[in-house]
């Protein structure tokens, strides 16, 4: 094969990096912004050419042949390279600019960085923001995300990671429910009462509490606690304790539009619960040698933000 063929079939080899990366057709034609047939065609073309089979088709997914994953392989640093060069060249022109996809979890990014966002949007006309909002830990390198948001005691090693703000968890519940049931005088108290919990395991469900002020008589303490709801989303829990179904534990981010105004109330005040959700907030990115503008750029207005943290009404 000639040096002008070889030259003509760059494209081709890209789209199968982008096909190995993502696993399917369906999924490696959205992100390269084309047709599924147009995807297929390629293909067909390289093995084609190549003279032999680079991809085995199964009614879902894709899998790459011997041969496709050896050039996949010998390839896919070449591409990187050229991306991160361009992506330098860019960026050296001026500002921000370009796709800066996110992902962040449900309630964090519904309760407090959604409300942020027409804000840095007006500061940078020309970044486009694409925000995936899922509680599950996607793959940064694998998925194509550019920035995470975590709620997290341990952000990986592999990764670059900036801290946002420190967070806490706080007891509350409605006055009406503490109207009916009683208010809690000691962490012990939350045995008898309906704890609206987030559920970690098959185990009994446990909080534990720490006091703000340690004194004599006063020490960590696990309670176990039980509930007619435990839902894996703060604000499901936020909503039913708003709807006096009993006391929620809760990240500060979720509780403190409703703490300061009115509508709950802190629970054991001069405790705090510990190990039940992280206790930092961090921005994480896979390292790489070349940060976007539009990464930086929304790190630092994120950090700026979001700096005072969610003690309002605690």
């Amino acid at each position: 094969m000639n040096e002008q063929k070889i030259h003509e079939l760059w494209g081709h080899f890209h789209w199968l990096n982008v096909l190995a990366q993502q696993g399917s057709y369906t999924a490696a034609a959205a992100r390269l912004g084309v047709s599924k047939a147009a995807v297929s065609q390629r293909m067909a073309e390289l093995e084609r050419l190549a003279g032999v089979a680079l991809v085995q088709r199964t009614t879902r997914s894709v899998r790459l042949t011997e041969a496709g994953q050896r050039l996949v392989d010998d390839t896919r640093a070449s591409f990187e390279h050229i991306a991160q060069c361009f992506a330098q060249v860019r960026d050296a022109a001026g500002a921000p600019r370009g796709l800066l996809r996110v992902t962040a979890p449900v309630a964090f990014a519904r309760q407090q960085l959604v409300p942020r966002l027409p804000d840095f949007l007006r500061q940078y006309p020309e970044v486009r923001l694409e925000l995936d909002m899922a509680d599950r830990l996607a793959s940064l390198a694998t998925e194509g995300f550019d920035l995470a948001i975590r709620h997290t005691a341990h952000p990986p090693d592999t990764h670059v990671a900036w801290t946002l703000c420190a967070t806490r968890s706080v007891l509350v519940a409605s006055r009406a429910y503490l109207r009916r049931h009683g208010t809690p005088e000691a962490p012990g108290d939350l045995a008898q009462h309906n704890c609206l919990h987030y559920p970690r395991s098959q185990d009994t469900p446990a909080w534990t509490l720490e006091p703000l002020k340690p004194a004599a008589g006063r020490e960590r303490v696990t309670v176990q606690v039980s509930g007619s709801l435990a839902a894996n989303n703060s604000e499901a829990l936020r909503d039913a304790a708003l709807g006096g179904v009993g006391i929620a534990l809760l990240p500060d981010f979720t509780a403190q539009a409703s703490l300061t105004a009115g509508k709950l109330v802190q629970v054991l005040p001069h405790w705090k619960p510990v190990g039940a959700f992280a206790e930092q907030l961090y921005a994480i990115r896979p390292y790489s040698a070349h940060v976007p503008r539009a990464v930086t750029a929304f790190v630092a207005y994120l950090r700026e933000a979001l700096a005072p943290g969610f003690a309002e009404g605690i």
